[in-house]
C-alpha cells in the first residue's frame, strides 16, 4: 500500500488517533473458552510516524532513529460448529408419502392438490437427505405405473372411428406428459440427488416413459388401431383429402419420444407407401402421356418431402423418397423411354426434357436416357442423310438438326459431358454414311453461300453460318474430296468474281487451316495470292502505252490468272466453255 502525500506532525499518539489504513491487526491472545480476542495493548507499528519532508522536526528526527518494533504475524478467528444433523420427525417418512401419494393421485386424476407444492418439494428433499430417497422413488414409480395402465387401458374397446380414437389417443398422451413434468417438478430432487448419484437409475421423466411404453405394449389392441388409424389418414392424404395434421404430428412424436418409432410404425408406414405407389405407377404410366407423368412424379417427391418436414420423423426421409422413386420411376424406365422421348426430342420441348434428365439422375439411369438419345440421333439423322432426292437442303437439315440438339444439350442435359460426346459420335456416323456425298454436298453448300448472288445475308450471319457448316466439316473422315470440290469452287468465284465477301472468304480459309494445318490450304492461299499479282498486272497494263494503242476504243481487258497447280484446269475449262 502507498504512503499518503502529506501527514503535518509525527507523533507517538494512542492507537485511536493512529491512521487506521497504516496499522497491523492487533495480536490475539487466547480466551479461556479456547476463542480468541484482540489485546488491549497497542501494536508498536501504530506508535511509528512517517514524517514528511516539509514540516519534519528535531523530535520525529530523533524517534526515526528508535529501533522500529516488527509487526507481529497475524492470526486466524476459527469457529469450530459442532451442529449434528437435524434428525426427523417420527413417522416423518410415512407422513410425507401419504401426503406425497395423495398428490400424485390429484394430478392424474386431474383434481386439485390439497397440499402446498413447495412443502411437498421440501419434504422430498429432506428424505433425500437422510438417504431414504431409494424408496420413495420406487413408490413413486409404482403409482405412476398404476395409473399409467389404467389411462391405457380405459382406450381398450373404444367403438369409434379412427379419427375420433387418434384423438383420444393424443389427449392420454398429453395427459400423461403433463401430469409427469408436475410430479417431476415435485420430487426434482430424486433426480438431482438419487438418480445423478445412481447411474442405473432413470430420470422421472424417463420411468414414465417406460411404464408407458410398457403398457402400451401390453395392450397391443390400442398400439396396432394407432398405427392402423395412422395410415390410413396419410392414405387419405395422398388421395387430395383434408386430414387434420397436428393430430398426426403429435401422435407420431409419441412414438418417436417412446422408443418405438422405428419397429412400430416405420417399417409399416414404408410398406404401405410402397404398395400405394407401386400400384399408382402402373394405373398412371397407361392414362398419362409421358409429359404429364413426370410432372405427376416430381409432384410426388415434392408431396412426400413436406410430408417429412411437416410431421413424419425425418430419418424416414432417406427411405421414404427411396421407395416413391423405386416404385414411380425405377420400374418405368423402359416405358418412359420408349412412350414419350423421341415426342419430346421432335417438338424440342426442353423443359420436360430436363424434367426427365432430374427424375433419371435420382435413380441413376442418364445411361438409359444417353443411350436413347443415341438411339434418336442415329434414327433421324439416317432420314436426313439417306434421302437423296433432299440431297439440296440436306447440310442446312443437318444443321438446323445439330443446333436443335445443342439447345437440348445445354438446357434440358445440364451440359452433361457424355452426353455432348453422344451427340458428336453420333453425327459422325452420320456425315459418313455417304461419305464422299456428304463432303462435296457441304463443299457446295459453302459455295452457296460465298456466292455474291446470296443477297439478304448479313457478315455477321454469313460469319455464323461457316461456323456451324465447320462443325459438320470436323465429322468428315476423307477431308480430301472435301478440298477437291472447294478448291474447284473457289477458283470459280475468284476468277469470275463471284465471291461475295473476300474477307469471309479468307476466313473461312482461316479456318480450314486452324483444323487441317497449313498444308490442307496451301494451295487456296496461292489462288488468293495469284489473285492479287493478277489485278497488280491489270492495273499496270491499263496504264501503259499498249493499252492506249493497240485496245480499242471502248473496251476494257481484264485478265485474271490462276497456277495450274492450284485447279484442276481441264474440268475447270470445260465447265466454263461447255
Amino acid at each position: 500500500m502507498s504512503l499518503p502525500t502529506k501527514r503535518s506532525t509525527c507523533s507517538s499518539a494512542s492507537p485511536a488517533s493512529t491512521d487506521s489504513s497504516y496499522s497491523s491487526p492487533p495480536p490475539m491472545k487466547k480466551a479461556k473458552n479456547g476463542l480468541h480476542t484482540p489485546s488491549s495493548q497497542p501494536n508498536a507499528a501504530d506508535k511509528v510516524g512517517f514524517p514528511m519532508e516539509d514540516d519534519a522536526t528535531p523530535a520525529a528526527a530523533n524517534l526515526s532513529r528508535k529501533k522500529a518494533t516488527l509487526p507481529q504475524p497475524s492470526k486466524k478467528l476459527v469457529i469450530k460448529l459442532n451442529k449434528a444433523k437435524p434428525s426427523l420427525p417420527t413417522n416423518f417418512e410415512e407422513i410425507t408419502w401419504e401426503k406425497l401419494q395423495s398428490a400424485i393421485r390429484a394430478i392424474f386424476l386431474k383434481k386439485p392438490v390439497s397440499f402446498d407444492l413447495e412443502r411437498l418439494y421440501q419434504a422430498v428433499d429432506n428424505l433425500c437427505l437422510h438417504k431414504l430417497e431409494g424408496k420413495l422413488y420406487e413408490r413413486i414409480e409404482k403409482e405412476c405405473e398404476e395409473h399409467i395402465s389404467a389411462a391405457l387401458q380405459s382406450l381398450v374397446g373404444q367403438d369409434t372411428d379412427l379419427s375420433v380414437f387418434l384423438s383420444l389417443v393424443e389427449n392420454c398422451w398429453q395427459d400423461f406428459c403433463d401430469q409427469m413434468l408436475m410430479i417431476r417438478s415435485i420430487a426434482l430432487s430424486l433426480d438431482r440427488k438419487y438418480v445423478i448419484q445412481n447411474p442405473n437409475v432413470r430420470s422421472l421423466w424417463e420411468m414414465g416413459l417406460q411404464l408407458f411404453r410398457k403398457h402400451l405394449a401390453l395392450s397391443p389392441e390400442v398400439e396396432q388401431r394407432t398405427v392402423t388409424a395412422l395410415l390410413r389418414m396419410i392414405e387419405k392424404e395422398r388421395l387430395a383429402e383434408a386430414v387434420n395434421r397436428t393430430l398426426l404430428s403429435h401422435l407420431l412424436k409419441m412414438f418417436t419420444s417412446l422408443g418405438i418409432y422405428t419397429e412400430s410404425f416405420e417399417k409399416h408406414f414404408l410398406e404401405c407407401t410402397s404398395e400405394f405407389y407401386a400400384a399408382e405407377g402402373m394405373k398412371y404410366m397407361q392414362q398419362y402421356d409421358v409429359a404429364e407423368y413426370l410432372k405427376h412424379v416430381e409432384g410426388r417427391l415434392h408431396e412426400e418431402n413436406e410430408r417429412c418436414i411437416l410431421y413424419i420423423d425425418a430419418g424416414t426421409r432417406k427411405p421414404l423418397i427411396a421407395t416413391i422413386e423405386k416404385q414411380l420411376l425405377e420400374r418405368h424406365i423402359l416405358a418412359v423411354i420408349d412412350k414419350g422421348f423421341s415426342p419430346l426430342m421432335d417438338g424440342r420441348r426442353t423443359e420436360d426434357l430436363q424434367r426427365m434428365y432430374t427424375l433419371f439422375s435420382r435413380v441413376n439411369a442418364l445411361e438409359s436416357l444417353r443411350q436413347a438419345l443415341s438411339s434418336y440421333i442415329r434414327k433421324t439423322g439416317h432420314k436426313i442423310v439417306m434421302d437423296e432426292e433432299k440431297d439440296k437442303d440436306m447440310v442446312q437439315s443437318l444443321l438446323d438438326f445439330k443446333a436443335s440438339l445443342d439447345i437440348v444439350w445445354e438446357e434440358s442435359f445440364c451440359k452433361n459431358e457424355s452426353f455432348g460426346n453422344t451427340i458428336k459420335d453420333s453425327f459422325e456416323h452420320l456425315i459418313n454414311l455417304r461419305q464422299n456425298r456428304r463432303a462435296e454436298l457441304i463443299a457446295k453448300f459453302l459455295d452457296e453461300k460465298l456466292r455474291a448472288g446470296n443477297k439478304g445475308t448479313s457478315e455477321e450471319e454469313l460469319e455464323s453460318t461457316l461456323e456451324k457448316v465447320l462443325v459438320l466439316f470436323r465429322f468428315i473422315q476423307g477431308k480430301d474430296v472435301f478440298e477437291a470440290f472447294y478448291k474447284k469452287d473457289l477458283a470459280k468465284r475468284l476468277l469470275l468474281g463471284k465471291s461475295a465477301s473476300i474477307d469471309a472468304e479468307k476466313s473461312m480459309i482461316s479456318k480450314l487451316k486452324t483444323e487441317c494445318g497449313s498444308q490442307f490450304t496451301n494451295k487456296l492461299e496461292g489462288m488468293f495470292k495469284d489473285i492479287e499479282l493478277s489485278k497488280e498486272i491489270n492495273e499496270s497494263f491499263k496504264q501503259s502505252s499498249q493499252a492506249r494503242t493497240k485496245l480499242p476504243s471502248g473496251i476494257e481487258m481484264s485478265v485474271h490468272v490462276l497456277t495450274t497447280g492450284y485447279v484442276l484446269c481441264i474440268k475447270f475449262i470445260q465447265d466454263y466453255t461447255g
